[in-house]
Order: C-alpha cells, then structure tokens, then sequence
C-alpha cells in the first residue's frame, strides 16, 4: 500500500537459493515488484556481506555495522527463537545447495550425475548426506515450480537463471524425478556394500 500511495516499487528479498527450493513464504517474503537478489545465490550473497564487513569497495571502505548481521546463522524465524531454527538446518548448507542447483539446473544433470560431480569436490560431508541433499533438492525443486512462476522478475548478474519466463521452463505438475531419485539411492546403497 505504501508503495502504491508513494508511486514507488516494492522490493522482496528472495535469493537464487531460496527460489530454486521454494524456501519462502508467497505473498510474504516474495511480495513486491523486483527481487534485486533473486539471480544471487546465498553463498556469494554471504561472502560478499562478509567483504563488505571486513573490506569494503575502495572510496567507501569496509561497514563494519554488517557484522551484526553476519554473525546471525540465516533463519527464516518459522519456529520460536528458542527451537534454535535455521535455513541451514530446514534445508540443507547453502555451498552445498548452490553447487546442487548448478550441476542440476545448470548443467541439466541427473541426480546420479550431481552425485559423481559433487563427491569429490565436497569430501567434507557423508555420503549420505550428500545423497539425501540431494534428493532433498530435487524433491523441492519440482515441488516448488509454482512459486516460481510467481516471483518477482530479477536481475541476472551471471549465467545461471531460474526464471521461468526468461530462461528455465520446467513443469508445475512433474513426476518429481522419483524413478532418478530411485536409481540414485540404488547406486548409493551399491557403494555401502
């Protein structure tokens, strides 16, 4: 309403991330006319949140105000403070989300494919956590197609887009990938024994 009376746009806060998992409240967070941070991925939203804490761009140097803000874990605030709820934890680490939707999306691999491409560059983490990270994406992703026919357009700062009027067209009724899906845990299975 206050954007309308002042002829002014509403903004909505939506991240590359969140979309490409449906990680957000419609007609909440994604009300608005342009999501400026929609084409940015959370991982570089965070790192660039972090230089611009500690360094800042040359003639304005570093905002060390920001530190307040990096040093909160992301939370979409859906449970009581007390419950400890964060965006990692609903979901899944954002590194770990973004690389997923880059091999998937991007890079129109299978999940068996982001399987074989992921293991390697992320030996941090279990094999079956990255199986069910996995899994967890692909299962959110086709979920969530309706949501993203409806965000706000975005600006595209790289070569990795979700719009689906621009770019990546994708169901809203889908099978939701189960038989890959299937055949990725059967692979997963055949690697514990």
């Amino acid at each position: 309403m206050l954007a309308n009376i002042r002829g002014a746009l509403l903004l909505s806060t939506s991240n590359r991330s969140e979309a490409a998992v449906g990680y957000a409240t419609m007609d909440g967070d994604t009300s608005g006319g342009l999501s400026p941070i929609a084409g940015i991925d959370k991982a570089f939203l965070r790192q660039w949140l972090s230089w611009m804490e500690t360094v800042g761009p040359e003639g304005i140097g570093p905002l060390a105000a920001l530190g307040g803000v990096n040093r909160q874990a992301p939370t979409a605030e859906l449970r009581p403070p007390a419950q400890g709820q964060t965006d990692e934890g609903d979901l899944m680490p954002y590194p770990v989300l973004d690389a997923i939707e880059r091999c998937a999306i991007r890079d129109k691999q299978t999940p068996i494919e982001v399987f074989c491409t992921l293991r390697p560059r992320l030996p941090q983490h279990s094999v079956e956590s990255l199986a069910m990270w996995i899994d967890r994406f692909f299962r959110l992703w086709c979920r969530n197609q309706w949501k993203r026919e409806r965000y706000a357009p975005s600006f595209h700062v790289d070569d990795e887009n979700l719009d689906p009027k621009t770019w990546c067209r994708f169901p809203i009724l889908s099978g939701g990938f189960e038989r890959e899906l299937g055949e990725l845990h059967a692979y997963v299975k055949g690697l514990k024994s």
